[in-house]
């Protein structure tokens, strides 16, 4: 019988009577076999409670080997069975868990309509879930093993490879955005959530595709809406613009007239008033064409180091006279001003017309204040103008009109917009301004209070370096001569203009060859013919631009110096806005005595 019991009476009435059947096989096996046992079992305590209990027990022989007797012992481990139950429970429980999330996740990569990835670094895919079949029409066996870069869209390959590179290092993607493969040769936007794991990636993408496209047609419909805005307000201002030119061109053309009919008449004392009118169309037209072309952004501009103080004081007899003397003009030019790189002659068609506008704001009269300054903007200001931070003067211009409200200043800038009545404005004043500023690097802001005044600030970048002052140019009479043999190419598609150009080349002594169209100065400039300078219109017919021609010439002629004159440049037509060396733009309509000496001094660069 087991350890600590002497008869079988006693024994029962001690043992728990469900593990009696179990204790008795147990003793009676070891008793038969005369081999050691050992038994868990409850054993009835002294307050009446079962204890499990751990019996142990060895049997004693004499020297016949024989079992004599059996010595045993009792050790309580009630204790030790209670944690045991808890953590078999507690085992039981976790796999229970454990198995259930399992069950949660094989159903979210079977079900998820985006698509999921487990791949190596070197973007080897070791799994895919079944949304790429949905999705992209690939099945498993298709992708896995393969290199999830071969689905990824050639222009997207690189910032792919750079984010893989930062998962690598240990960051988490979060929104990175490219294009994979559909089977059937399209491709589709994705937006991945990725995280790295050891040698592993795990990425989640989202189709994004129809947002993409949603903002595309967004963008579309208000680039359209924008087009047909400004179509409808070219419409309503056609016949104020038609106006001016007619008016311009009646000037010019009947000064001409009076001119020729003069002259027949021998009447020769009065010619220099019509040459003054017609002269003085011109220069209107010019300036009228040049705020068109500043509205689209697309005037070509001659950036000269400007000092800016010395333009202003140039112009200041010509502010007073158009402003008129109700209107008190105060300039205030700050000392040591930086010279700007702007175009001058545009900087002086901003400043007119800010002081015009001035003007037409005060119809009582007041007082026009034109100041300058040094800035030095840090992150925070350049960010409220919408500039890098650096080096910039002001330009400002201040009256004390009526002002403007919040919501006529959000649209000033607008293309045609004016709160002037019908045929008293264009609204193309403030657009040209802001074409000029932004095209010279510069930004310009609108400050206003109604019943306060107007500030408005143009900001410019400084330029580093001297301003070296320009001279009159020379009268066409004493321009510098052509030496022995100087020949020019003249490639324009108006007949009138390459008359003129010709004529005055002849007069300085150069020999001039005429060309129609791309090709046909292209011939020339391929011939064995001699040509020192190529001047050149860059809107040219014959399936050649200007830029183009100057392009391929400079293949057999690499010094080749190119002089385009134009009246309406693309950037695109003179590389972005950038010439290469021995190239220059003069702009239509230019003065005779300009082209003489731009002539020669390009020659002799």
């Amino acid at each position: 019988m087991p350890a600590g019991t002497t008869d079988g009476a006693a024994w029962e009435g001690i043992v728990h009577p469900d593990d009696r059947e179990r204790t008795w096989e147990v003793w009676s096996a070891s008793l038969a076999s005369g081999e050691p046992y050992r038994i868990e079992y409850r054993l009835r305590h002294h307050t009446g409670q079962h204890r499990w209990t751990l019996g142990r027990a060895l049997p004693m022989r004499d020297a016949t080997g024989q079992v004599t007797r059996w010595f045993g012992t009792c050790t309580d481990i009630q204790d030790i069975v209670e944690a045991r139950d808890v953590l078999a429970r507690s085992r039981e429980e976790l796999e229970g868990l454990v198995t259930e999330r399992t069950a949660d996740r094989d159903r979210m990569w079977r079900l998820s309509t985006d698509i999921m990835l487990v791949a190596r670094y070197d973007a080897t895919i070791e799994a895919v879930n079944p949304a790429w079949t949905t999705l992209l029409g690939w099945d498993e066996r298709d992708l896995v093993g393969g290199a999830f870069m071969d689905l990824v869209h050639p222009d997207d390959v690189a910032p792919t490879l750079a984010e893989v590179g930062e998962l690598s290092e240990g960051r988490t993607t979060l929104r990175f955005e490219n294009r994979y493969r559909h089977k059937d040769g399209s491709y589709r936007w994705l937006s991945w959530t990725a995280v790295p794991a050891e040698d592993r990636i795990h990425a989640v993408g989202r189709d994004v595709t129809a947002e993409k496209e949603a903002a595309q047609a967004l963008a579309e419909t208000e680039e359209a809406l924008r087009q047909s805005q400004k179509m409808e307000a070219v419409g309503q201002l056609t016949g104020g613009i038609a106006h001016d030119f007619n008016n311009l061109l009646t000037g010019i053309s009947g000064s001409l007239e009076l001119l020729q009919t003069r002259m027949s008449q021998g009447r020769l004392t009065e010619i220099d008033r019509y040459m003054t009118a017609a002269q003085g169309a011109a220069k209107r037209a010019a300036a009228l064409t040049h705020r068109l072309l500043a509205f689209s952004r697309r005037q070509t501009l001659e950036p000269r180091p400007t000092d800016v103080n010395g333009l202003i004081h140039g112009m200041e007899e010509l502010i007073r006279r158009t402003v008129g003397p109700a209107v008190h003009i105060e300039v205030v030019g700050a000392g040591g001003l930086w010279p700007a790189l702007v175009d001058p002659g545009q900087l002086e068609n901003a400043l007119l017309n800010l002081c015009i506008n001035a003007r037409d704001a005060m119809p009582e009269g007041g007082r026009i204040t034109v100041e300058t300054a040094n800035r030095w903007l840090d992150h925070h200001a350049a960010r409220e103008r919408d500039l890098p931070p650096g080096q910039y003067l002001s330009l400002c211009v201040t009256d004390t009109g009526t002002g403007m409200s919040a919501d006529v200043v959000a649209k000033a800038f607008d293309p045609f917009f004016t709160t002037k009545p019908i045929g008293q404005g264009t609204g193309l004043g403030l657009s040209m301004i802001y074409g000029f500023a932004k095209q010279s690097g510069g930004q310009v802001r609108i400050y206003s209070e109604i019943g306060q005044g107007t500030t408005v600030c143009l900001y410019l970048p400084r330029h580093h370096g001297d301003v070296s002052a320009a001279g009159d140019l020379p009268d066409l009479a004493d321009a510098p001569r052509a030496e022995p043999g100087e020949t020019v190419l003249v490639v324009d598609d108006e007949p009138s203009v390459r008359m003129l150009v010709a004529e005055v080349l002849e007069d300085l002594g150069y020999a001039a060859i005429e060309a129609a169209d791309g090709p046909s100065g292209l011939r020339v400039l391929q011939s064995d013919a001699r040509v020192d300078l190529l001047i050149t219109d860059v809107g040219l017919p014959g399936g050649m631009n200007g830029r183009q021609v100057a392009d391929a010439a400079r293949v057999t002629r690499p010094g080749l110096k190119v002089l385009f004159i134009t009246g309406y440049a693309e950037n695109a037509a003179v590389g972005n806005g950038y010439l290469e060396p021995g190239m220059q733009v003069l702009t239509k309509p230019f003065v005779m005595e300009a082209l003489a000496s731009r002539i020669r001094d390009m020659i002799e660069a």
